[in-house]
Order: C-alpha cells, then structure tokens, then sequence
C-alpha cells in the first residue's frame, strides 16, 4: 500500500515516511502526524518504502524492525544506499538492547519501543530532521530549493547552475577572441641572450637555446607534433604550428579564469573543479597525459598530502596538545593570541617551513574551539573559528619576506639576480625583510580584534588553558607519541638540511612510512584525509605550469605592467607597481611561478630605468607571500581549509567566502604596510 496524507495548513515541515505492516497502526499514526503539520508518505512493506524513497526523497523514515518480507534491517540497508542523508528513527514492538545494538551498527538515528507517546516522537522527528542537515553536509549533499529560475541559476553551495553557464561562455568567448598580438609576438620571438629581452622573463628561458622562440621550445619540451605530407606524400612531424601554439595560450588563461571563478564561488565542489583543470589541459593538447599527469604531482603536492597525514598522526597521539602548550603558551586571551602569537608565528615562519608550522598550529586551534563551544554550550562560533584559522595563515604567509630561507620563491628570486649580475647576502636580505614581518603581523591582528570584537561570541578564551587542559586529560607521554616526536624532529631536520636535494615532499613521505613501520599510523588515517584538498592544490600546479610553459604567464604579467603608468614604472614607483602586480597574480599561481613571470621583466626594467634591480626584485619576491584570497594561493590556505570541518556535523567551518572577504583585506592591508613601512619607510635611510 502506498499513500500520502497532506496537511491541512501547508506548513514547509519535513516529509516522514512511515513504514509498518500493522495498517491501523500505521494510518492511525499518519493521521496524528499530518494533524501536526508533517507531510506524511506510508508504506506497509519495505519493497514500496524504497520507491518512495527514491522518487519523493522524504527527510525522516519511522521504520517498523519487525516486518514479514523484507525486514527493518533489510530496508534500512536499502535505504542508505539510495539516501545516505535520510535519518531512519527504528520502531518495533518487541525492544530490546539486542535489537538497540544490532540495529546501531546500521547508521540509525533513534531507536523507540512502539507505541510511543506522540510528544516525544515528534521531539524525536524534529531533532532528526536537524540532523538531516548535517548528514548532507558530510555527504557533500547540495540541496537546491527549486522556487523559480533564479533560484535554481542561483543555487547552492556545490551546485551553482548560473555560475556553471557563466563559467562555459566565458571560456568559450576566450577561446574565440583574436589572439593577442603581444601574446604572439612573445611566442614566435627568438632568444637572443640579451638578458634585458622581452621574452626573458618566460620561466624556462634560461634552458632555451639561442636562436630558439617560445613556441618551438614549448612544443619540443611538450612533445606536441604535428603530421605533414609533402608533394611526394612523404609522412613528416614538426613541432606545432604558431597558431595552435596561441590557441593552447589561450586555453590555459580560459582555464585559469573558470578555475578561479568556481573555486572562489564554490559553483561545483572543489575536486570537481580541481579535476576540470586537468581534463581541458588533456582535451586542448596543452600537455601530452603523461606530462600533465606530473604536473600534478609536483613536490608541493606530494607535502601537501603528507602534512595533513602528519597531522593526523600527530593530532591521534595527543602530541598537538603538548605542541600547543609551547607555540601558545602566552594566549592567555584573543587579544594575545592577534599581538604577541601572531608576531611570533610571521618571524619564526620566515626561517622555517611555514607550512609545517601551519600543519601542526591548525588541529591544536581546532581543537580550542571545539572545546570552547562546548564549554559555553554553542553549537558554533563562526567568528571565534574564522578568526583563529585564518590569524594563523594569514601570519604564516606573511613570513616570506623575511629571509632568502623562507620559501622556494625567494630562491627563483636569487637565481634571477645571479642571472641579472645583483648579488645579496643572506644578512643583507633579512635586514631589507625581517623588519616588515612583526609590523605586518600587529596589523593583521588588529585587523581581527577590530572586525570581530563583535562577532565572537566566546570572548574570553583562554588558548593556552584550554591547551594545557586537553593535555593533561591524556597524561603523561606514551609511547606512541615519543615515537611521533621522534619523526617529527627527523623530518624537520630534513627539511632544514636537505630539502635542496629531496625537496618538501620527500621527507615527509619516509616519515609517514617510518610511523606506519612504528605501529603509530595506519593506512586508514592516511585515507581519511581530505583529499579535495590535495587534488585542488595538484590542479593549482598543473595549472601554473601549463601557464607558464604556454608563455600565458609571460603575457598575463607584461600585460600588467604594459598599463602602468610612466609614474610608477621607475624608482620607487616601479617597485609600487611589481609588488601588486605579484600580489596579484600569486593569488592565482604558485609563488614560485608568480616570481619567475614577474620577476626577469621587472628587474631588467629597473636597470633600464635607473632604479635598483635589488629593490625592485625584493618587491616582487615579497608580494609573492600575499597570497591571502583564495585557497590555490598557498599550502598554509589549503591546509587549514582542509582541517577547519566540524568532526561531529561535517560543517564546513571556513569557507571559501571567507578567505575572500577576509584575504582581500589583509591584501590590501599588505600592499599598504609594504608601500608605507617598507619602501616609504626603512628602505629610504638603509644603504643598497
């Protein structure tokens, strides 16, 4: 029997379907459930139930255990395979803590003797239906209220049909424009040698040789071919053509552009996006599959997926909390934590790994403000956990500039002025950098305190106590951390001292292996990271290479600074002018490639201009750590996006809104504090 029993008010009130085989019961039930406004579907077998449920999705089943056929357990499997999101309340007649146990292996939500007063049942239905919510946001769900056109163009997170529409034209469009002609006249111009060239600012132009243009290196290095038949039909392969060259060029700024517009608005999910990114590389012929599949597994790849396992391992011994109580000792307070915590994570980032610090600092503020809502007894804080999260990377980031150590984009700005005759020693760059860190990091967290004074609802938290608390629930040091600590301090002291040669990813990859050889990890947490993130960072490095070895970059960045002003294309304004072209572009590339695009065009037309070629590269290698806006701009971002998940609901605590409205200010509040405190400022009275 299938039915349906509308309310009389139509009330918006979840759809229940009720499943039992006693149909007085059942209808009886539907009658006094409908009377309360639920929109009520019923079934009195389990093979109708999952009709219903696959064709009119209702939010909460009451399901009957004890049924001939197909029983409760049976139909409850069934159930969850089609609507994982669905919350079953299980009902029978014949309760026991057997059937309260069999039945919780199964993902039930409640489980109530029949009859149950009616009261408590739709207490119990309404809390389900809250936890229906949730579920979909654990199961990455997207739920669009279909109210009209607009609604549906609109959407919702995940699925943004007018976002997808816009996306698509706009790719197209930049595929038919007319090629550029400055684009064109990058690729087919042959290298000279000449270091103050247009085209030396391609990022593999030190590996051309003379003689040899940007498109035919492209396509030897890429292996793009060809086929041609002469008079004689003779079979013959050359490199490809100028013109499809162009169109590859364009394809990757297209790429670049959807990209960011479907991760800044959240249009698909963001593995989705991640893997879009490599299949246009395949299907325009950017890179053969081979090569695009390195491009997505670049170092920086490989460290992102092992500090979130690293992570995992850390935070499943308890070792976090006993971290915590080092790094955090002095938040006694938030305005603590913004003005001396802040300063100290910028500096100590610009000598270390500020990924790493970010990898292990993240879980431990997860783990504060999980443990401060429930002490005030919140179901969230969105301004306590947005301000945590994102002080922390936005600090982190912010340590770049601070020395030739502190990243790889600093070394691709090294090799430039070797290739350009400039020379720097590593005091001489810590003395033109360090002094802007610890400013910077004061106005980020006064930027925080300001903006969220009024938007945190736990204003007096006590990080350091709430660290110090979670560790001393744990005890005293196991052996599993001991062993954890040791790995830890072994794969830090590779990164320090062998990075150069195995790079980022290297060692954090035999520290896993060492943890799981030591019992502490299991193959299981490594799988239980979240893996969007690793793919969207891969997308973001395939991404920046495909535009760098197209020659897109070189265009993208020349087109920059082709608008500028005469003003700002000299002395001081000319460092103005690359610091936000590089801040610019960072957002969307990999610091290393943003600095490689920008740098061999800026630093030859400061010689050229009678401006410092030392102060004009250290602005651009400086403006490359402002990668605060999106979550492709940096690991830091990309790692405590992937952490910041509430464990109970599967929430998404920060979001990609966030990192925009926020990075855009920190940007901005960047550029300022560059533009004021750095080249106005210190730069003036020091000797260069």
């Amino acid at each position: 029997m299938l039915d349906r029993i509308t309310p009389p008010n139509g009330h918006d009130k979840p759809t229940i379907l009720l499943i039992d085989d006693e149909d007085r019961y059942r209808q009886t039930l539907a009658r006094q459930l409908a009377v309360r406004d639920f929109n009520v579907l019923d079934a009195n077998n389990g093979e109708d139930a999952i009709k219903l449920v696959r064709h009119q999705n209702p939010e909460v089943v009451i399901l009957d255990q004890k049924m001939p056929g197909m029983d409760g357990i049976q139909t409850l499997k069934e159930i969850k395979k089609i609507r994982p999101e669905v919350q079953v309340i299980m009902h029978t007649g014949h309760g026991s803590m057997e059937s309260a146990r069999l039945t919780g292996k199964h993902d039930v939500f409640c489980y109530l003797e029949k009859p149950s007063a009616l009261d408590d049942l739709i207490q119990v239905i309404e809390d389900a239906a809250e936890e229906r919510i949730h579920a979909l946001a654990r199961h990455e769900i997207p739920v669009i209220q279909k109210r009209g056109l607009k609604d549906w163009l609109v959407g919702v997170p995940n699925a943004r049909p007018g976002i997808i529409f816009l996306g698509v034209m706009i790719f197209i469009g930049i595929l038919m424009m007319p090629a550029p002609q400055q684009l064109h006249t990058f690729l087919v111009t042959k290298k000279t040698g000449n270091a103050a060239e247009a085209i030396a600012g391609y990022s593999d132009y030190r590996q051309m040789k003379t003689g040899q243009s940007i498109a035919e290196y492209y396509a030897l290095k890429a292996k793009l071919y060809e086929k041609t038949i002469d008079d004689s039909g003779r079979v013959s392969t050359k490199p490809l053509r100028i013109a499809k060259v162009v169109l590859r060029a364009k394809a990757m700024v297209g790429v670049l552009t959807v990209a960011a517009l479907f991760w800044a608005t959240g249009a698909v999910p963001i593995g989705i996006t991640a893997l879009l990114v490599g299949v246009l590389m395949y299907f325009f012929g950017v890179l053969p599959a081979d090569q695009v599949a390195k491009a997505y597994a670049k170092d920086s790849v490989i460290f992102i997926f092992g500090v979130l396992a690293l992570a995992a391992a850390i935070g499943k011994t308890g070792l976090d909390r006993r971290i915590g109580i080092l790094l955090l000792g002095t938040s006694t307070s938030l305005k603590r934590f913004a003005l001396m915590f802040g300063p100290l994570l910028a500096i100590t980032a610009s000598f270390l790994s500020e990924h790493a610090l970010v990898a292990f600092i993240a879980p431990i503020l997860m783990l504060t403000y999980m443990g401060a809502i429930k002490t005030a007894r919140l179901k969230n804080d969105k301004g306590l956990v947005v301000m945590l999260l994102l002080m922390l990377t936005y600090c982190a980031n912010i340590g770049g500039p601070g020395s030739p150590a502190a990243g790889g984009r600093n070394a691709v700005m090294l090799g430039i002025f070797a290739d350009y005759g400039v020379s720097i020693s590593f005091g001489q760059w810590i003395k033109m950098g360090l002094p802007f860190v610890p400013v910077m990091a004061l106005v980020i967290g006064v930027y925080f305190i300001a903006v969220f004074r009024n938007k945190i609802i736990v204003k007096s938290v006590n990080i350091s106590a709430e660290v110090r608390r979670e560790s001393e629930k744990i005890g005293k040091m196991t052996a599993d951390e001991f062993k954890a600590a040791g790995v830890l301090v072994l794969v830090i002291i590779l990164w320090t001292t062998l990075s150069d040669r195995f790079g980022m990813g290297g060692p954090v990859i035999l520290c896993l292996v060492l943890l799981n050889v030591l019992g502490v990890l299991r193959w299981k947490d490594i799988n239980s990271i979240h893996w969007d993130v690793v793919a969207l960072y891969a997308a973001a490095s395939a991404m920046g290479y495909g535009l760098a070895a197209t020659g897109a970059a070189l265009w993208l960045a020349s087109s920059f600074v082709a608008v500028l002003p005469d003003a700002l294309k000299a002395g001081t304004g000319l460092c103005i002018s690359t610091s936000f072209i590089t801040g610019i572009l960072t957002n969307f590339m990999s610091d290393g490639a943003t600095v490689a695009a920008v740098g061999p065009i800026t630093v030859p037309m400061a010689t050229l201009s009678g401006t410092s070629p030392l102060l004009v590269g250290l602005a651009t290698a400086f403006a490359s750590s402002f990668a605060h806006m999106l979550i492709i701009g940096t690991p830091n971002n990309a790692i405590v996006f992937s952490l910041a998940k509430d464990p109970e609901t599967g929430e998404q605590l920060l979001t990609m809104k966030d990192f925009f409205i926020h990075g855009f200010a920190i940007f901005i509040l960047s550029l300022a504090v560059l533009w004021v405190w750095v080249f106005f400022g210190y730069w003036k009275w020091m000797t260069v």
